[in-house]
């Protein structure tokens, strides 16, 4: 128990000395580093459209994502007066340090021009150095408001909805309200603003509009600008609100997708092939040849326009021949003095010896009636002409 209590008395000492040695030593340097400011530099001051220059840079925070510009008016307006399409995104070494070439292009505004390096992740850091861009014009700096300093007091919101037309594509809008204060010692009369919306990693695109009214030192006003976006847009959009250079509020948008659309195209994909169709199958109704009749119909026909017209076509369908009928003999009513029994017609009804006759049938005569001889006389006005 001695032994082990002296090794802790012993060691315990050693330690503590150890530890001091190693922070005195780690210390300085994390200090150092800890001081050090982001920095950069080129190895040209000036050069054309087209060429190129080689930027470095340290001091960076190690493995941070960094993104160089050439920019013009001194970047006043943000990165909206930069050659965005030309940028260079790389990352830092180990030791907060990056080499990389860049190729020279005109930034939308004139000069006075820089090169701007920023980190896109992570905390931010800015630097930037002087650059002259050759052959792009040079203009004053725009002069800078004093006094009046705008500021956002409450989260922005976008007011509005979609209505039928924006379901089948019509441009999607908005009013974007901001609650701006003046931190200033003057007032701000009829601020311009700038409006931008981006869609996934495109830069915003920006649009002027100005405010009409006075904001006084120390008082706030509700500020309302319009947002819009081309026909047909949809997805996650972001808005961005910018005053003097500085992005003062951002808003996400989720626009819906416009189903009328797609609903218009899926039924165009229905009825235009089957107008097509329908279209191609009278085409081919018309234009191809009459199918031969049948053979048999066609003699029938034939047969049946050189019979005389006493057989009619019904009568040899079928192939079977008919005899046709003669035609019927007109009913003849009897006499209504032989069907009536009176004592002036039962006289007349009986021969000179006092036999009574038969009366003639309905269908005959009584001239023609069996049994009585034939007389020549004069045909009855009721009787039948024979046919020819």
């Amino acid at each position: 128990m001695n032994v082990y209590r002296y090794r802790s008395k012993v060691l315990s000492p050693v330690a503590a000395a150890l530890l001091a040695a190693l922070a005195f030593v780690t210390l300085p340097a994390q200090s150092a580093a800890a001081a050090e400011k982001p920095s950069i530099s080129a190895d040209k001051q000036e050069a054309g459209k087209g060429g190129d220059i080689t930027v470095s840079g340290k001091g960076w925070k190690p493995g941070a994502l960094i993104t160089i510009l050439i920019c013009g008016q001194n970047m006043i307006g943000g990165t909206a007066s930069c050659a965005n399409s030309d940028g260079v995104a790389i990352n830092t070494n180990d030791k907060g340090e990056f080499k990389q070439k860049v190729p020279v292009s005109e930034p939308p505004t004139a000069c006075p021009c820089v090169i701007h390096v920023a980190t896109v992740t992570g905390e931010k850091a800015t630097a930037q150095i002087p650059f002259k861009v050759a052959g792009h014009p040079v203009k004053a700096l725009p002069e800078q408001t004093s006094g009046g300093k705008l500021a956002v007091l409450a989260a922005p919101r976008l007011e509005g909805d979609s209505g039928i037309l924006n379901w089948f594509g019509s441009p999607q809008s908005r009013k974007l309200v901001v609650t701006m204060g003046n931190l200033g010692s003057a007032p701000v009369k009829d601020p311009v603003f700038k409006v931008g919306t981006s869609h996934g990693v495109f830069s915003p695109q920006w649009e002027e509009q100005q405010w009409k009214g006075t904001i006084a030192p120390g008082q706030k006003a509700q500020v309302k600008l319009s947002v819009q976006l081309d026909a047909g847009a949809h997805g996650d959009y972001l808005v961005s609100l910018q005053y003097g250079g500085k992005v003062l509020a951002e808003q996400p948008w989720g626009v819906p997708r416009p189903w009328g659309v797609t609903l218009f195209w899926i039924l165009l994909c229905i009825v235009v092939p089957a107008a097509v169709f329908r279209i191609g199958m009278a085409v081919v109704d018309r234009v191809r040849p009459r199918r031969k009749g049948n053979k048999p119909r066609r003699l029938t026909e034939q047969v049946t326009a050189k019979l005389p017209k006493v057989l009619k076509p019904a009568q040899i369908t079928g192939g079977e021949h008919k005899k046709p009928r003669s035609p019927r003999r007109p009913r003849v009513e009897p006499d209504a003095t032989a069907s009536t029994a009176t004592p002036e017609n039962s006289a007349a009804a009986t021969n000179g010896t006092g036999t009574s006759t038969t009366a003639g049938l309905p269908w005959f005569t009584p001239d023609t009636a069996p049994g009585v001889p034939a007389q020549h006389s004069a045909p009855q006005e009721n009787r039948p002409i024979p046919p020819a």
